[in-house]
């Protein structure tokens, strides 16, 4: 698995990015939204039940992540006609504001290692990719448990303060760095 300190790996998929006529998809590569911090969740299987409660919380704080110049960009192994039924059918998923990207080959997935070894789905994995292509952040748990997506917000606002961040550090609270350059 792809780890801290890693670079994204390259990678060039299909993806839902609405429900509109003639523009429901896309074609996403790791440089789509260059400069930007990056959040790339994966998900097991669409048409379930942990999958689109995740999507859909993602979904809620997108404004959130766009607010700390962040893209959202959910992925599955489903393909990106799969993830148009759902969206179609689906109320929660409808009016989603960030791509579902279409990793049918798995090799986005396989590139970061978060294939579950018996199911060959992807694990519910979490990464925080900096403006330079670097992960920062990882997470994955096993399929049946969701993420919390406050946390990886909570997270990102962490690594954006490019300080040292305590154990339950929240957004506006001071960081160790500026304890530290107080008590020196």
């Amino acid at each position: 698995m792809l780890t801290v300190g890693d670079k994204l790996p390259a990678f060039n998929v299909k993806s839902v990015v609405s429900l509109e006529k003639g523009k429901e998809f896309k074609d996403i590569t790791q440089d789509s939204f260059k400069g930007k911090w990056q959040i790339l969740f994966f998900w097991p299987k669409d048409f379930t039940f942990i999958c689109p409660t995740e999507i859909a919380e993602f979904g809620k704080h997108d404004k959130d992540f766009k607010d700390r110049d962040a893209q959202i960009l959910g992925v599955s192994t489903d393909s990106e006609f799969v993830h148009h039924a759902w969206r179609t059918h689906h109320a929660d998923l409808k009016h989603l504001p960030f791509p579902m990207l279409a990793d049918i080959k798995r090799e986005l997935s396989a590139s970061l290692g978060v294939l579950h070894k018996e199911e060959g789905v992807a694990l519910r994995a979490t990464f925080i990719v900096d403006p330079e292509g670097i992960i920062r952040h990882v997470s994955v748990n096993d399929l049946s448990v969701g993420r919390n997506v406050k946390e990886v917000l909570r997270t990102l606002d962490a690594f954006q303060t490019d300080e040292l961040c305590p154990c339950n550090w929240q957004k506006g609270e001071e960081t160790l760095t500026s304890k530290l350059q107080k008590a020196g």
